[in-house]
Formats: C-alpha cells, sequence, structure tokens
C-alpha cells in the first residue's frame, strides 16, 4: 500500500518536549523543573520527557498526517484496564495533492504500559521472563503493534466519525470535495485481525477498490461539522463552510433520507456539532459568527433554533463537547479560550467557567465520558491541556512551596496535567472503553497514552 505505517514506545531521548504533572513538587532534583509551555530555554536547557508522568505512551506514524479520527467500539469488554491494551480506530488522511488519500482502519494492539509501578508491585501487565539473556526478547514481545487496511477515498478528508449499528460499524467521512461518505467497515476490521487476511484484502482493494454504500452531495461547500446520534441509530447531522446543517435518517436497506431543507439560524461556517447525550432530536453547533446554537430538529428548519449564545467567544468558535452526563457544554475558540457553558443558565450567554491556558487557537475538546468533571483540551499550541473542574485551590500551600513554585502558582488548580511532544494537534479522544486512555492526533502522528493523574 502507499502508507508508511509504524508504531513504536515514546523514549525520553526521542521526545520533543516535557510532559509532566503542572502541579508535581520538583524539590526532589533541583536540576530539574517543571517546563511550561511558551516559557523560554535557556542555552544549555534541553526538554526531557517525564515518563514517570504516564502509566502509558505510545506514539504511531502514518505517513501523511490524519488531521481526523475515531474510536471504534469493539467486543473486547468494558472498563479494561489490564495491559496489554488493544484499540480500534478509523482515521483519515490530508495527503498532498499529488498523492492517493484513504481512510485508515487501524487496530493498535500490544500496548503495554511503559511506567512500571514501584517496589516490584503488579502491574496488572502480562508477566515475561527476567533471565538476562531474554532482555532482549523480552523488549520485543513487548513492543507496540499496529494493523492497518486501506480505503481510497476522493479528496482529503475533513472528518471522520464511526458509529456501531447493530453488529456493523459504519463510518461517515467529510470529503474535501464537498460530499459525505458513509462506509461499512466490516471487511476492513475483519482484514486486520488476521495477516492473511489482510494480505488478501490488499489485493483484492488493488482491482477493486472500495466504494461507498451511500453519497451525500447535496452541500453547496465543503465542511467538518459531523456527527452521529447516540440516541437514535442511523441519524446523523452534517454541517458546512456555507452555514448549512442538514439532518438525516435512515432507512432499510443500508441507505439514509437527506432533508435537503437546511437547519436555519448560522450566518457562517459550521465548525462542529454534537448531539445531545440523552435527548433525541436535540443537538448543539458552533461557528464562525461566534455562536453556539441548541437546535430541536423536530420543528421546521427555520424554527428548529431554540438557543442561542451569540459572541460566546472572541473569534471563530472551533469545537464542542456536551458532557454525558450533566448539562455542560465545553467550546473552545481561536481565542485560546476554554469556556464552560450549563444549560440551565444558557440564556445569560454567560460561561460558567472560562479558563485561558492555551497560547494558540483550541481545535480540540472532549469530556471524559466516565468521569464528568474531567475534560481535555488541545490545540495549535502544541499541547494537551487535562482539567478537572473539581479541584478547588489549595489554600494551605506554604511560603516555600510558593517560592520554588512560582511560575506553577499562576496556573489554573483545575489543570491536571499537560501533555505534549505533538506538533499542530488537531483531535483527542478518551477511549471509552479503557478508563484514562486518550488518544490524539496531529501534523506529527498519533499519540496514545495514560497519565498518572486520571
Amino acid at each position: 500500500m502507499d502508507q508508511d505505517l509504524e508504531m513504536e514506545v515514546v523514549e525520553p531521548e526521542d521526545a520533543e518536549s516535557d510532559e509532566e504533572d503542572p502541579h508535581e513538587d520538583q524539590d526532589q532534583d533541583k536540576d530539574q523543573k517543571v517546563y511550561l509551555p511558551g516559557l523560554p530555554l535557556e542555552a544549555d536547557e534541553e526538554l526531557v520527557c517525564d515518563e514517570s508522568a504516564y502509566v502509558m505512551l505510545h506514539q504511531a506514524s502514518t505517513g501523511a498526517p490524519c488531521l481526523s479520527f475515531d474510536i471504534i467500539s469493539d467486543e473486547l469488554g468494558e472498563e479494561r484496564e489490564r495491559y496489554p491494551l488493544t484499540a480500534y480506530i478509523v482515521a483519515g488522511t490530508q495527503a498532498a495533492r499529488t498523492h492517493v488519500n484513504n481512510l485508515i482502519v487501524m487496530k493498535m494492539h500490544n500496548l503495554h504500559k511503559t511506567q512500571e509501578k514501584p517496589n516490584g508491585e503488579d502491574n496488572d501487565d502480562e508477566e515475561l521472563e527476567d533471565d538476562e539473556d531474554d532482555l532482549t526478547n523480552k523488549e520485543e514481545l513487548k513492543k507496540p503493534q499496529m494493523s492497518c487496511a486501506l480505503i481510497k477515498h476522493q479528496g482529503c478528508v475533513n472528518r471522520v466519525r464511526a458509529r456501531r449499528l447493530g453488529n456493523t460499524i459504519y463510518a461517515a467521512s467529510w470529503s474535501e470535495l464537498g460530499r459525505v461518505n458513509i462506509w461499512n467497515l466490516s471487511k476492513q476490521l475483519q482484514a486486520i485481525e488476521d495477516i492473511q487476511l489482510l494480505k488478501q484484502y490488499e489485493r483484492d482493494v488493488a482491482n477493486d477498490p472500495v466504494h461507498p454504500i451511500f453519497s451525500f452531495s447535496g452541500h453547496q461547500q465543503e465542511g467538518f461539522a459531523i456527527d452521529w446520534s447516540p440516541c437514535v441509530d442511523g441519524v446523523l447531522a452534517t454541517g458546512d463552510c456555507r452555514r448549512d446543517l442538514h439532518i438525516w435518517s435512515p432507512l432499510e436497506g443500508g441507505t439514509w433520507k437527506v432533508d435537503q431543507r437546511p437547519l436555519i439560524g448560522h450566518t457562517a461556517s459550521i465548525e462542529d456539532l454534537q448531539w445531545s447525550p440523552n435527548e433525541r432530536s436535540v443537538l448543539a453547533s458552533c461557528s464562525v459568527d461566534k455562536s453556539i446554537r441548541i437546535w430541536d430538529c423536530r420543528a421546521a428548519p427555520q424554527k428548529a433554533c431554540m438557543l442561542t449564545c451569540d459572541n460566546a467567544h472572541e473569534s471563530d468558535i472551533n469545537v464542542i463537547s456536551w458532557n454525558n452526563s450533566e448539562p455542560f457544554i465545553a467550546s473552545g475558540g481561536d481565542d485560546g479560550f476554554l469556556h464552560i457553558w450549563d444549560l440551565r443558565q444558557f440564556k445569560s450567554k454567560k460561561p460558567v467557567a472560562t479558563f485561558k491556558h492555551h497560547t494558540n487557537h483550541i481545535t480540540t475538546v472532549e469530556w471524559n465520558p466516565k468521569d464528568s468533571t474531567v475534560l481535555a483540551s488541545g490545540g495549535d499550541d502544541d499541547q494537551i491541556a487535562l482539567w478537572d473542574l473539581a479541584v478547588e485551590k489549595d489554600d494551605e500551600t506554604t511560603p516555600a512551596q510558593n517560592q520554588n513554585n512560582n511560575d506553577l502558582e499562576n496556573l489554573p488548580p483545575q489543570l491536571l496535567f499537560i501533555h505534549q511532544g505533538q506538533k499542530e494537534i488537531k483531535e483527542l479522544h478518551w477511549h471509552p472503553q479503557l478508563p484514562g486512555v486518550i488518544l490524539s492526533t496531529a501534523h506529527s502522528g498519533f499519540n496514545i497514552f495514560r497519565t498518572i493523574s486520571v
């Protein structure tokens, strides 16, 4: 195939920047200190990854950058914490004009811990022989693995989202050519489970490329906003750069009916949208017009907008995330602000919490699906921030601690962790079946990690 695919452990000398718990006491080694994004480095200073801040940290590269991906739900069980771990994803490339673009169905497996528990405690990992003669073999056995099946895609993949409908996994992809495609991923998921099946799949698609099972070309421009309803099987919403938002309904026989009448309200590009996690007909959207809108798609298109918060950010709003169990929406924009909105107070047009930590555009935000107070945000400042809104400032910090942590004291107490090492971060997702595990993609490739903080 025409992609270079590899996966590897991040070693300290390979890390491009420091990854630390920003509130961790650094008095243990006066020659080391926490690096905060934006601070200048002295001529003799270098950034080193602190692996002790991670339970697991791996990276993967796919040749052409994949700037959007989604996690594929699997049948390996919920709340899996026994290592090594396995994760399935579907990602879309944004290759140079002269190269072919692909959807890539991936199986990341043999994901061992990269941080052993202290004092010889059981680390829930597979037991491997400790004979010195077998140390090399042991390391080989613990290397992460990645299997990939490719689907040629017309145009760059602006965004991709996956959904299990019955026993079948489908992916919806937004193409830069202005089309939205639906793909059945059954053959690809079978192929990545067995090397012989994968070779046969590659031979088959070389002669007979995979085609989408459904395509919609009714959008007037390309777009990025897309989301499957978590409450109604097969219902999809798509928004474009022209400001149009369309609702899809499934029909029998693996096809869809797309309402050609767009929902009316936004005045500029719709950048992101998300269905309510518990109300069948309600969704939220955000836009370059600086507004966040709440819609009820049962109403006529010109009356579907129920609530509007204009000027929710100082500039373009790029991303939103709807909390799974609380009436909160998080939003991130080009202004670098992370806002938390309480839908019970949405008419006040004031966020219940605001954080200005990111120093560039926020391009991704997502609530932890299992912990309603925890969320992660990332962006063009090359960092992912983990937040816990339940944390309050500790007033018992001693003057000595203040003196040793002047820069850290200026951080919001809700900021749990800063992850770095990726360039131009575009998207992150918490894995709903692997507690605390985050996958993220950037121009520099994928990371899959779990910190000691969550």
